[in-house]
């Protein structure tokens, strides 16, 4: 069986896992969590105090990145390298922590503290592993994020389980992960994640 192979020298299979790991990255989660919770928490109200914990969850953390980038200190915004990783992750923890302790003084809907918290709980528990094994951020955000969504929304969004199997395939086709790692990061991400926005959100 042979692999096609496009003109610039790069195989489909990683073109298209390019373009899943790009589209469906952290950052891309935390957004749909914090528009999709916020509305029905609040309807626009929400969505405000979602884009607001949005901020301190992907958006400074995503300038620091690419802060970063344009210093050379990383190659692009998944950084892959564990010394770096670390690095980022937890700059990105303290700006997460930061953004709930934010919506709290601030009175926000415990929901939407809640799920900030999770996210927090999250990043946390991967970070903890992390300096021993390259466990995947990409898996573990996806798989707490469909968790959150169908705690808030009903289990039918759990059909929404292949998208994370395919962020899966896409960094294990990459090879910024093994299958291992994809799995180990999926299962921990859907149960800090579902674990903390249970215990908080009531």
């Amino acid at each position: 069986m042979t692999t096609t192979i496009a003109p610039s020298g790069v195989s489909r299979a990683d073109r298209v896992a390019r373009a899943v790991t790009d589209g469906l990255d952290p950052k891309s989660w935390i957004i749909a969590d914090s528009v999709l919770v916020g509305w029905h928490t609040g309807r626009l109200t929400g969505v405000g105090w979602g884009l607001l914990g949005c901020l301190f969850a992907a958006g400074i953390p995503l300038a620091f990145i690419k802060y970063g980038i344009r210093r050379g200190r990383w190659a692009d915004r998944h950084v892959g390298p564990r010394p770096q990783r670390i690095l980022v992750m937890t700059f990105a923890g303290a700006s997460v922590a930061s953004g709930t302790l934010l919506l709290w003084a601030l009175g926000a809907p415990r929901t939407m503290i809640a799920l900030i918290a999770a996210m927090l709980v999250t990043l946390a528990a991967l970070l903890a592993v992390t300096p021993a094994w390259k466990i995947s951020v990409h898996a573990g955000v996806s798989a707490g994020s469909v968790a959150m969504l169908a705690m808030t929304h009903g289990p039918w969004v759990l059909l929404a389980c292949p998208l994370v199997a395919v962020v899966g395939w896409s960094r294990v086709v990459l090879r910024d992960h093994t299958l291992a790692q994809v799995l180990a990061g999926s299962a921990m991400g859907a149960v800090a994640a579902a674990a903390t926005f249970a215990s908080l959100a009531r």
